[in-house]
């Protein structure tokens, strides 16, 4: 196989961490999830465009409902996710992400007939151990809500699942330069609801606020970009969020290392907490190592 396989996931991977921790600091310094939704999104709608230039086939409209459908799944993901990020800690919240890749490989097994192999019945009991041991140390941290991270996060991963799938089978027809443009522009063209929701216009929020989540935005499209397009151009779901849910450890080694750089107070936690987290995060991605294996 290509080893573009492996690095864009893995670019993607990296570069979601960063663009998690500066989202994150958005949220502290004000910024709600409609915004951070709203200029994501739009980011998103702008780099896909790119993709325009890789060629492919213009379908009949009767087939457009299709980026549609896939469009709202972006969305739906992309809003529990940032909620996860809102409520609890990128420790907690990019692990339980991580179960995307055992929901990539359940919906593929649905919708064809293999079957369960013991390796997924074992991964999902992995997953279930890291989920308890990140849901345990939520519970040294006053203030904190775990489990509605946990509740979040699982929900994101569900939506982005099904996403990664349908991507992966209806891309082909389309061509990697159609299917996808099409589609982010409609989750762009979309998030322009949520302008009514915003608790107060993005221009009134305070400079440095704004800094971070632009950052953070940029960062989110361009992760997308990475993964999304891995996807759709090789046709490999499992594979590619195999490698992009090693941003659970990578998460854990950001805010241990370059914490301080977006003024997290994760790093500040008891040892006896990062420990279970870092557990946790060790046992979900053994159970996505066990997935291909």
């Amino acid at each position: 196989m290509s080893p573009w396989i492996y690095i864009l996931p893995l670019a993607a991977a990296l570069t979601y961490v960063v663009s998690a921790l500066s989202l994150k600091r958005a949220t502290d310094l004000g910024t709600g999830v409609w915004h951070t939704t709203f200029v994501s999104n739009l980011m998103a709608a702008v780099g896909f465009q790119v993709l325009l230039f890789f060629g492919g086939t213009w379908q009949p409209l009767s087939l457009w409902w299709q980026p549609f459908v896939v469009a709202l799944l972006f969305i739906s993901g992309q809003l529990w996710a940032l909620l996860a990020l809102q409520r609890g800690d990128v420790s907690i919240s990019t692990p339980v992400l991580g179960l995307k890749v055992i929901l990539v490989a359940g919906f593929v097994t649905l919708l064809s007939p293999e079957k369960l192999s013991w390796q997924m019945w074992l991964a999902a009991v992995l997953t279930t151990l890291g989920i308890a041991s990140l849901n345990h140390s939520g519970a040294h941290r006053p203030g904190s809500n775990a489990t509605g991270t946990i509740v979040a996060a699982a929900l994101a991963a569900a939506s982005f699942a099904l996403f990664d799938v349908l991507v992966q089978k209806w891309s082909p027809i389309w061509g990697l330069g159609r299917f996808l443009p099409i589609m982010v522009a409609m989750t762009g063209l979309l998030t322009l609801g949520l302008i009514p929701l915003f608790p107060s216009p993005i221009s009134a929020l305070p400079r440095p606020t704004r800094r971070w989540l632009l950052w953070g935005g940029a960062l989110f499209a361009l992760q997308s970009i990475f993964l999304v397009s891995s996807i759709a151009y090789f046709g490999k779901a499992t594979p590619a969020n195999v490698i992009y849910s090693s941003r659970g450890l990578w998460s854990i080694l950001a805010i241990t290392f370059l914490g301080h750089w977006f003024h997290s107070t994760e790093k500040t936690l008891d040892a006896s907490v990062m420990r279970w987290r870092f557990a946790g995060a060790s046992l979900m991605f053994a159970a996505i190592v066990l997935v291909l294996m």
